[in-house]
């Protein structure tokens, strides 16, 4: 009986320790590189003077070696990358967030420095960060230097002591009716399943910041029409129309990367005349939509912030940007906005 009542409480405390030990081991889990990357760079290792290029990054993840980061224009030793992106967040809590450089990186969250080692060590570094964050978008900027030889950065996080996370989107209601008639699904068609949501939502624009169009219930399927360039987001044929569909929450059946590339503004609708660019930005601020580009012309509607625009002209300095707006066209002021997708390059100037 001693030997018992000795025994019995170990063998519990083993218990707690094995229960503890198996949270530990949920807490990090996939690896999340964020996407649509702003990236800015420079032929400075210090952001100074003009940008010399501009585009999209799809990731944080590269090994430059000893080349330039973009051939013919940007310096292959002495250089800066400074990226932007509003990153989605679909459940609050404690993220873990891992910067890998040689040489240097900065990392801010909403404008709070999370990861400084910009000042470059002559070795590769690597520093993390457990930050408390909540749902929903948040402003993400990676500043990067790259002194001479070998350049490598790589910026990612991960959940590390995170909540479930909720559906994405609101459970339906009276007054939010899901869609109920699915569609006919042509022979021979790629086709995706709601597998990871009881309740999803559907939107304009392959963004989790892009307007909300309807919603789809666990187990409907619908044909892929279209997708992003990374196969992350997908264009669905919907009864009503279509809508793009994040892909974590789907499950698809067949090669993802078939469905053709299709352009972020099927959606929106450019009117005639007016080209698809393939440009979209997205509001940093509630704005004024105008009929000329200057702060004098009369204001010809109002843009909500985070709301996304495709671009189909702009001026030479590019400091105002032509854009569609619920059918309008009109101009913005380009301080107040990032470029989500495209080159700008392909905009016409007017």
């Amino acid at each position: 009986m001693k030997s018992l009542r000795w025994s019995m409480p170990l063998f519990i405390m083993a218990l707690l320790l094995l229960a503890l030990a198996g949270v530990e081991t949920r807490r990090v889990e996939a690896q999340d590189f964020g996407t649509t990357w702003t990236g800015t760079y420079f032929n400075t290792a210090d952001f100074s003077g003009n940008p010399v290029f501009t585009r999209i990054d799809n990731q944080i993840n590269f090994n430059y070696g000893a080349g330039s980061p973009v051939p013919g224009f940007v310096n292959a030793d002495n250089f800066s990358v400074r990226w932007a992106g509003l990153q989605n967040f679909a459940a609050a809590g404690v993220y873990r967030f891992t910067a890998v450089a040689e040489a240097g990186i900065r990392v801010t969250v909403d404008g709070t420095v999370i990861i400084d080692r910009l000042a470059p060590t002559g070795a590769p570094q690597t520093a993390t960060a457990d930050v408390q964050i909540a749902a929903g978008t948040r402003d993400i900027r990676v500043d990067y230097v790259a002194l001479t030889g070998n350049a490598a950065v790589q910026f990612f996080w991960q959940p590390f002591n995170v909540g479930p996370t909720p559906t994405e989107g609101p459970s339906p209601t009276p007054t939010n009716p899901p869609p109920t008639g699915l569609p006919p699904i042509p022979p021979g068609a790629l086709r995706a399943t709601v597998v990871r949501a009881a309740v999803l939502n559907v939107r304009d624009a392959p963004s989790l910041g892009a307007n909300r169009v309807g919603a789809i219930l666990r187990g409907q399927t619908y044909a892929v029409v279209g997708r992003d360039a990374n196969a992350r987001w997908f264009l669905l044929q919907l009864s009503n129309g279509r809508a793009w569909a994040y892909g974590f929450y789907l499950s698809v059946d067949g090669n993802e990367f078939n469905a053709p590339v299709t352009s972020s503004t099927t959606l929106v609708g450019i009117p005639p005349g007016f080209p698809d660019t393939g440009v979209i930005i997205v509001t940093r601020a509630g704005m004024r939509l105008r009929g000329e580009p200057n702060t004098i012309s009369p204001q010809t509607g109002r843009i909500p912030w985070g709301s996304f625009l495709p671009v189909v002209g702009r001026v030479a300095d590019n400091s105002w940007y032509q854009v569609v707006w619920k059918g309008t066209i009109g101009w913005v002021f380009a301080g107040y906005t990032q470029v989500r997708q495209g080159d700008l390059n392909a905009v016409p100037i007017r």
